[in-house]
């Protein structure tokens, strides 16, 4: 791995990390499948109108066509839409712990239905991994957690395994910032139809709701998905998901710096098992 993919790793990380904080304040302001809607309607013709100025083709294979789908829809459409409407009443960090366990999902769906081997580490990995995640709820649910917006982040998260694991098909033959542009507007098309069926356009129009838009539909939305593609391009899907164990604990310091939420010991403890986890899985993926 080279110091390019070492600072995309990072970049990747810190961008996908601060999206459940920008997402945390658009929420309070405005209603989330609308809102969430409309950033990929602009974020997908961006990317499109750049791919296009560059000499990125929309002709697709099939393969790639059938990534663009499932990711625009699993990941831009379920995993961020359920997310949004969640974070109505669950907290940054909490949404962010749940969404960062990611790699754990995706390696026990290799292991159990497409019985991928798992080495000894990775399963003392899942393992730890999900231990975390159990201390981590455990504690929350105690304290009164929204129950309906944690189940929301679940299922979220499971949408989001499904789109990753359909990633590579979708990013392999060229045209990267015209197929990430073709997903968001997927993914708005798909949020369009319950944004305007159970949604009233009432906005409370603040600065911190326009720069936390402007910042997730830019930076989270556009840029952090385009390097997630050339890093997996460039280093591999199972290298380029190393970093995501950097993913917990940035996204509970990010929340706690900027709206500042309350993080407990045993959110700590937990975040740290986690990602402990989430990096000794990667690893032994790794030849």
């Amino acid at each position: 791995m080279d110091i390019k993919a070492i600072i995309m790793g990072l970049a990747f990380a810190c961008m996908w990390s601060s999206a459940f904080t920008s997402a945390s304040v658009i929420v309070t302001y405005a209603p989330p499948l609308t809102a969430l809607a409309l950033r990929f309607l602009i974020s997908g013709l961006i990317g499109i109108g750049i791919a296009a100025a560059l000499g990125q083709s929309a002709r697709l294979s099939r393969g790639q066509w059938l990534g663009v789908l499932v990711f625009g829809i699993c990941q831009n459409a379920l995993y961020l839409g359920l997310n949004f409407v969640a974070m109505q009443t669950v907290a940054a960090s909490l949404a962010a712990i749940i969404a960062s366990t990611m790699p754990l999902l995706v390696a026990l769906a290799g292991w159990l239905v497409f019985g991928t081997r798992v080495r000894p580490l990775g399963v003392a990995g899942l393992v730890a991994g999900f231990a975390g995640v159990a201390l981590i709820m455990g504690a929350r649910i105690e304290g009164g957690v929204d129950l309906y917006g944690l189940a929301l982040c679940v299922i979220g998260v499971i949408s989001l395994t499904v789109a990753t694991m359909a990633v590579l098909g979708a990013s392999s033959g060229g045209n990267v910032l015209m197929i990430v542009g073709l997903q968001m507007l997927v993914g708005s098309l798909v949020l369009w139809v319950p944004a305007l069926a159970l949604e009233s356009f009432v906005v409370t129009w603040t600065w911190q709701l326009i720069v936390a838009f402007i910042y997730t539909t830019l930076v989270p939305g556009l840029a952090a998905t385009l390097v997630w593609f050339l890093l997996v391009r460039r280093i591999g899907t199972v290298r380029a998901s190393t970093f995501h164990f950097l993913n917990p604990f940035l996204g509970v310091a990010i929340a706690a710096a900027l709206l500042g939420e309350r993080v407990g010991f045993l959110d700590i403890l937990g975040v740290a098992i986690i990602a402990g986890g989430i990096l000794a899985v990667q690893l032994s993926k790794q030849t």
